[in-house]
């Protein structure tokens, strides 16, 4: 495909890795001793200018927990004069009026608040916090009181899955403008728990609960993330019910109505300036204190072979719902060691898949005849 069709429309840089909690499925095994940034106020400058000179992404300043970073508001200024969109990924335990007023002086445009259960005791388990749970209602207190919108993200495991419906119900009470339901991927400290990854099947029948919500919920977006089979549940849905959807959008979104688009239309920057497909995608693209952003993303091997979807492999490289999916890379990734591999949290089976199988089955028949 011709380069002008990908160009970067979301971009997630990881400011600081430094962590107050210690949750876990943390991409990245933050805490407060880890590695803080290699980005200097004026460094993060440059990377903004680097990122400007071509692309007009949405700029998600990123953690660790990136309210422990001084110049946080500084920088976000920077970008928000330079035309983007400025987020910040916070798990909101640090949010106060003086935080929100500094939001708004810098232009950050929207916040994205972790919420990971409907109870103290759900929640605050699996961010290995107490308290956590009641910081990040009084987080959305203090958003609401300050007039600043936010988004909730939610991420489950099989510790938590059976609280989905209650976590979503609870993001809608506290005013969330979105609600995105996070399907873990096992990088990280989320190695630690690879036993307690959803089942495929059970990630079948949540994603199918998410598709007939989603058609009764008018307040508030809602999107699985880092489930990009669901766009194969939702036209497989309409199909059976007899009509066609369109995707909503919000720009704060990594997506619409498509499945993985790591490398695509979004990536990821580390503390120490390493770029990455997403945050859940440990391979390295390259460095953009080496190298220019423009160059990584376009010019890398790494990149471009993700955006070949023909050779892409298993059921996934069969599947007819290639383009609207493509199976999550960063699973494939964790948990078969090959990025290009079929998803492996995905239970449908391709109908070249079937009629491949099929045909060897006839082929087995055939020559079994033959030795009689």
């Amino acid at each position: 495909m011709a380069k002008e069709e990908f160009i970067p429309k979301w971009i997630a840089w990881e400011v600081t890795g430094r962590c107050n909690l210690n949750c876990i499925h943390c991409r990245a095994s933050s805490s407060m001793v880890s590695h803080d940034t290699d980005f200097t106020t004026e460094e993060a400058r440059k990377l903004i200018d680097d990122i400007t000179s071509f692309c007009s992404p949405v700029l998600v300043l990123s953690g660790g927990e990136p309210l422990l970073r001084p110049d946080l508001f500084e920088i976000a200024k920077y970008g928000t004069e330079k035309g983007l969109r400025m987020c910040i990924a916070t798990n909101g335990t640090l949010v106060t009026d003086d935080i929100c007023e500094k939001m708004k002086e810098s232009g950050i445009k929207i916040v994205s608040l972790s919420l990971d259960g409907s109870t103290a005791a759900v929640h605050d388990d699996f961010r290995k916090q107490p308290g956590a749970f009641d910081a990040t209602l009084r987080a959305a207190g203090t958003f609401h009181r300050n007039g600043i919108q936010f988004i909730v993200n939610s991420s489950f495991a099989k510790r938590n899955q059976h609280d989905i419906a209650e976590t979503y119900r609870l993001a809608k009470k506290i005013g969330a403008h979105a609600w995105y339901m996070f399907m873990i991927v096992p990088t990280g400290r989320g190695e630690e728990i690879m036993n307690e990854l959803i089942s495929k099947e059970d990630y079948e029948e949540i994603l199918s609960w998410h598709y007939q919500m989603e058609k009764n919920e008018t307040d508030m977006l809602v999107r699985p993330t880092c489930a990009p089979h669901y766009y194969r549940v939702r036209l497989q849905k309409a199909k059976e019910e007899g009509h066609t959807i369109q995707p909503r959008t919000l720009s704060f979104s990594t997506g619409g109505g498509k499945g993985c688009i790591c490398a695509q239309t979004i990536a990821f920057i580390d503390s120490k300036g390493n770029v990455q497909p997403c945050s859940y995608f440990p391979v390295v693209a390259g460095n953009v204190k080496k190298q220019h952003f423009r160059e990584i993303w376009y010019r890398s091997e790494l990149f471009e072979s993700l955006r070949a979807f023909e050779k892409y492999k298993g059921r996934c490289g069969e599947c007819e719902y290639l383009n609207v999916c493509g199976g999550c890379r960063a699973r494939a990734d964790a948990v078969l060691e090959d990025y290009l591999q079929e998803e492996p949290f995905c239970d449908y089976v391709p109908i070249r898949t079937k009629r491949r199988l099929a045909a060897v089955v006839e082929q087995g028949k055939s020559a079994a005849a033959k030795d009689k």
